[in-house]
């Protein structure tokens, strides 16, 4: 890391940035893999969040496109930043996958700290490796082979990568409950924790960024101290948050225009623009997160954005996209989400 600090950044030259940077300020003319190397990934517990938050972000994207990426395997999901399932470029799984495998054991090991199967998921592991060979499995015979209980798997998993595959997963099979071994679906590679963890830096910068390292560190479900060491090998330019919280990016990365104008998009839930580790750019204002974010609705609401923050929600009924506004709108942006707001009810439809 080098470089003297840079200039304070406004919270909307940040959310410029990170609109442009997730491809909502214009849809990108891009295939599937490199659109998510160009966000750092999608969140894909809820499989037509992969397809809502793609058709918000590349032109002409259709849901077939998506599920053929998906069966042709040049993109995968699996269990990774935050242990959550991610929608990745085959490109990408493996540095990713090792970059969190350590923080994700630690983490598993400390949860399940009393769990007296623990020293057998090597094992367990072994025995899912050898069966998966022969293809994918259902979850429920994953479950028998471990035989350690609803954890069990996902215990193993730490030590056999595992990737959720079609039909399952997709928009017309939603529930992603087939498994495959990564290595058999897309072939093993080899590579250091450390090129994984500045593969995580990069992708994380080029879609979240500018950003802290305490950032950084939140979206991999990291901590900061294991990002440090990327951070201080790599060539990054450095900003001022409005706190003056130090801020880290990539050479060469997008900041737009603050004044540059943002078109209305939707997005779906799990998106990850809207979480703690963005909190700064303001996508979601304050006042709002408890409309977005709750105990009845951790995974998000569908969302709708006005001028680059949260304008309100939607939801898909009987063939339209109804829209749930959290204040007045003026003509123009009425129009301009109810044409959005058919497109999506066709893309659904």
């Amino acid at each position: 890391m080098s470089g003297p600090p840079g200039r304070t950044l406004s919270q909307r030259q940040l959310n410029r940035a990170l609109l442009a940077r997730q491809l909502l300020l214009e849809r990108a003319e891009v295939p599937i893999p490199r659109a998510l190397e160009k966000v750092g990934g999608i969140q894909a517990q809820y499989a037509p969040s992969m397809y809502l938050g793609l058709w918000s972000r590349i032109a002409g994207f259709e849901r077939d496109d998506l599920t053929r990426a998906l069966e042709r395997r040049r993109v995968v999901q699996g269990t990774l930043m935050r242990v959550t399932i991610h929608l990745v470029s085959a490109g990408d799984y493996w540095p990713l996958a090792t970059a969190v495998r350590d923080g994700r054991r630690e983490l598993w090991l400390r949860a399940h700290r009393h769990n007296p199967a623990g020293p057998d998921l090597a094992a367990a592991a072994g025995r899912l490796r050898k069966r998966l060979a022969d293809g994918p499995l259902p979850r429920r015979e994953l479950d028998e082979i471990v035989g350690m209980g609803s954890a069990g798997v996902n215990g193993a998993g730490l030590w056999v990568d595992l990737v959720r595959v079609p039909p399952s997963g997709t928009w017309e099979r939603r529930r992603a409950d087939i498994y495959a071994a990564a290595e058999e679906w897309i072939g093993g590679e080899e590579v250091a924790p450390e090129d994984g963890i500045e593969l995580l830096v990069k992708r994380y910068l080029g879609g979240f960024g500018p950003s802290s390292p305490r950032e950084i560190a939140d979206f991999a479900g990291l901590r900061p101290k294991d990002v440090a060491p990327a951070l201080e090998r790599m060539r990054l330019r450095r900003f001022n948050a409005e706190d003056g919280e130090e801020l880290l990016d990539l050479p060469r990365a997008p900041l737009p225009d603050p004044d540059t104008q943002a078109p209305v998009r939707f997005l779906p839930v799990w998106d990850a623009t809207l979480l703690v580790h963005a909190r700064r750019t303001g996508i979601l204002p304050e006042e709002h997160r408890g409309k977005v974010f709750s105990t009845r609705t951790p995974q998000s609401v569908n969302t709708f954005l006005v001028d680059g923050q949260v304008g309100g929600t939607w939801r898909y009924d009987k063939g339209r996209v109804k829209l749930d506004p959290f204040g007045r709108l003026d003509k123009a942006v009425r129009h301009e989400l109810d044409e959005e707001a058919e497109r999506l009810a066709a893309f659904h439809a």
